[in-house]
């Protein structure tokens, strides 16, 4: 463990202060780490790399709070490793030249691990800075990110790291850091004596959503702001307690990272499985994070083309007309209207043949199947010398009965429109069936 000594803060009076539980209760050693066991149980690999003395580049991806920078503090402590901080947010390109530099003189006695928290925030030149240093190890990469490595940074660091995702902590997880800061009496709350009910490390566990650093703090605060009971003396932290300093559920969703995107998909899915209940936990997750109603009109919609079409062609006028509504009435009103139309979508016969049927025309035509206008479908025919039009005359569907003719309509003869037997799209099918 830490010892406080080291992360000792001071207040405007200039007298040390304690720093932030989650701070303190950060582990020194692979045994203590609470959590990802899918890589740092015995025998995975990263364990294996790490015990090995064989570090490498390595790029942590994972929510908040999952434990990348404190692994990356780990690491650096069993391997005996220097340890050099920087952040994708603070760093420029001067700031990193003058840390790989001065890892250039300690590179003969000592290998230097290089941890640059948000990592994803550094632009193409920034990153491209540190493949020198990276390449020829002077320094040992160790980047963390909220966000896909593969998409926010550049291929050349990816490939030449390791990258490994680190996974929200279970509530059994937070349970046990929660029951570990209470008991510390060198670096937790152990020394208050403080106790806490099941249900209010339960509820916890629950709400903070496998973020281990907004458990701690929490319960910082729950354990700093109670007093001790009048009869027994002692701080007990109750569901009561923890729910009135907690407030009110923080949800994990940012507008332009991941969680926006993991979001919207799930509230897709779900109503593309024709699950309302999911559909509308996850449309009311999206409002109460803030997020831009028209943005999720336009899913909808889409939506409403691509896995119900003609199942149910009512389904893109409502979603049409949902999308003009939440224009016209805005916010908070407006989630009725989202919410009426994820029902009616979620629940309605599904079909993606329209779907399907433009995707494998275009398919046709990237692969060379490029064909010609027939003759007598051409908006103006050519007379030439020569060329008989006789056999090439267009007959006008109306001038027959049921306004049905056979004639070619394109040069072969190709299905791309499958009809699916359900809703509506069976008597469509039906009627292709009697038109042939």
């Amino acid at each position: 463990m830490h010892n406080t000594d080291l992360f000792a803060q001071r207040n405007t009076h200039g007298e040390a202060t304690q720093p932030p539980l989650a701070a303190c209760m950060r582990p020194g050693t692979l045994d203590e780490m609470v959590g990802q066991q899918h890589i740092l149980g015995k025998g995975k690999l990263l364990r294996r790399v790490i015990e090995a003395d064989r570090l490498t580049n390595l790029i942590f991806y994972g929510p908040p709070g999952c434990g990348k920078t404190t692994l990356a503090e780990v690491i650096a402590r069993v391997t005996k490793c220097r340890f050099e901080r920087t952040s994708g947010v603070l760093s420029n390109v001067a700031t990193l030249r003058k840390i790989c530099e001065g890892a250039k003189l300690f590179k003969a006695r000592e290998s230097t691990v290089l941890f640059i928290d948000e990592i994803h925030r550094f632009n193409t030149a920034q990153q491209d800075v540190l493949l020198p240093y990276v390449e020829d190890g002077t320094v040992i990469l160790i980047g963390a990110t909220t966000h896909n490595p593969n998409v926010f940074v550049n291929s050349p660091l990816t490939s030449r790291s390791l990258v490994f995702e680190l996974l929200p902590l279970s509530e059994d997880d937070i349970i046990q850091l929660i029951h570990r800061a209470l008991s510390d009496t060198t670096n937790g709350l152990g020394r208050t004596g403080a106790q806490i009910t099941p249900e209010a490390a339960a509820f916890l566990a629950r709400i903070c959503e496998g973020d281990a650093r907004r458990a701690l703090t929490a319960l910082e605060v729950a354990v700093r702001s109670t007093p001790p009971e009048p009869e027994s003396k002692s701080i007990r932290i109750t569901a009561e307690i923890m729910q009135d300093c907690v407030q009110r559920k923080m949800v994990l969703y940012d507008k332009h990272e991941d969680g926006h995107y993991d979001t919207i998909s799930a509230y897709i899915k779900s109503m593309r499985g024709s699950d309302p209940h999911a559909a509308i936990y996850w449309l009311a997750k999206m409002v109460e994070a803030g997020e831009d109603p028209r943005f999720i009109a336009r899913r909808l919609v889409i939506l409403a083309s691509e896995d119900i079409g003609n199942a149910d062609p009512r389904a893109l006028s409502i979603a049409v007309s949902a999308m003009q509504a939440v224009a016209l009435i805005g916010m908070p009103e407006a989630r009725i209207t989202l919410a009426q139309a994820t029902t009616y979508l979620a629940t309605a016969p599904k079909s993606n043949a329209s779907y399907l049927a433009i995707n494998e025309a275009l398919a046709d035509l990237k692969s060379g199947r490029v064909m010609a206008v027939p003759e007598h479908l051409k908006n103006m025919q050519v007379k030439a010398e020569g060329k008989d039009l006789t056999d090439a005359k267009y007959q006008y569907p109306h001038d027959f009965k049921d306004t049905v003719v056979q004639q070619d309509y394109m040069p072969i003869n190709k299905e791309y429109y499958r009809p699916v037997e359900r809703g509506y799209e069976e008597t469509i099918g039906k009627r292709m069936q009697r038109l042939k």
